[in-house]
């Protein structure tokens, strides 16, 4: 279940509790739902009954409960809680990781970017960061100056994805964006188009750029983790089919104990957490476009490689010493799957490299 259709599934909620005179309030045209600002507070949270308090002439808390009622055994949520003052706390079930990695798998490139429909299957799938265009040096040319190698990278991104997110036309104005001393063809032939174009995209735009003496290829490098990441999930597919197995979705808890009636263990926190940042990435995509801040998309894939880093290895997708491939190693290799195809898919809108080796 993606932020968007559970923010629909709440929305049904309030209509329904509108409609059978449970409330007496105007139904909101959409309901924000958002990962928790702390850990343990479930995968989503909601502030709609907050919101719904005040024209419904009760308590934020009892509107909560009211919604909640309604909300609980919807499939693909698992929990629903209240915290503090009437937040409504979502906690999907594995149902819902298995639908999402299903739904990615599916779409491939065009998950979170729907110009990818119109573009060469060539294109989507390069490694080479140049057929999503090229921009500037940053050079004065014909007598103008050039852009700036910062502009110049930002507004190409800014371009293209806000084709991703289904912004049609050519976005007037960048935004104030302080200025980096050297020029794009300097600043690549110094460290790299990779690592150039990440220093450029990674700080927001009120935040001076900080040009490294030279690319560090280690964890330590936020660009490289990211990469590196990607890189892991094809090594995982390779190795798997070296072993004899393919991908299938399914549940990447551990198997259960003989005679728990279950097959598996629930999913650990760490795939609720990857789920989660791979739920979003369109939003943030379609985020990016809205606030022109290329910055956003950087960083949730900053967070979404370090999330599989985390699940990896608390699930193991692979069989480890003489164990055999199971259900759960197909599984887990599924959500390894989808978590690359994320990855591959934001740094393309970037313009930088998913390499299949690292």
């Amino acid at each position: 279940m993606t932020p968007a259709e559970l923010s629909r599934t709440v929305l049904r909620s309030v209509r329904g509790a509108v409609e059978e005179r449970e409330l007496s309030v105007p139904v909101p045209a959409r309901i924000v739902v958002q990962p928790p600002p702390r850990p343990g507070c479930g995968d989503y949270a909601s502030n709609v009954a907050l919101q719904l308090a005040k024209p419904a002439g009760r308590p934020a808390r009892e509107v909560a409960e009211i919604l909640r009622k309604r909300l609980a055994g919807t499939p693909g949520i698992d929990r629903v809680e209240i915290a503090g003052p009437g937040f409504l706390n979502f906690t999907l079930g594995d149902g819902a990781l298995v639908t999402l990695v299903r739904d990615v798998r599916a779409q491939g490139p065009a998950y979170g970017d729907r110009s990818a429909g119109n573009r060469p299957v060539a294109d989507l799938v390069s490694a080479d960061p140049a057929p999503v265009g090229r921009v500037s040096t940053g050079r004065a040319s014909a007598g103008r100056p050039g852009p700036g190698a910062r502009a110049a990278v930002v507004g190409e991104v800014l371009e293209r994805i806000g084709a991703a997110a289904g912004r049609t036309g050519r976005a007037d104005g960048h935004p104030a964006l302080v200025p980096v001393p050297d020029d794009l063809a300097t600043l690549t032939a110094r460290l790299g188009t990779d690592e150039a174009r990440w220093i450029l995209l990674r700080p927001a735009a009120h935040d001076p750029v900080r040009v490294p003496e030279r690319p560090v290829q280690r964890e330590s490098n936020p660009r490289f983790r990211v990469q590196y990441a990607h890189a892991r999930t094809r090594a995982l597919v390779r190795n798997a089919a070296d072993l004899g197995f393919l991908s299938e979705p399914g549940g990447v808890g551990a198997p259960a104990a003989a005679g728990s009636g279950a097959e598996f263990r629930p999913a650990p926190a760490s795939a609720h957490a990857l789920h989660t940042l791979l739920a979003g990435h369109p939003s943030v995509v379609e985020a990016a476009a809205r606030l022109r801040a290329p910055d956003r998309l950087v960083r949730h894939l900053e967070a979404t490689a370090d999330a599989f880093f985390r699940w990896h290895d608390d699930c193991p997708p692979l069989p480890v010493g003489e164990q055999k491939p199971l259900a759960v190693h197909r599984a887990r290799l599924a959500l390894a799957e989808a978590t690359g195809t994320v990855l591959a898919n934001g740094l393309r809108l970037l313009g930088i490299s998913a390499p299949e080796h690292l």
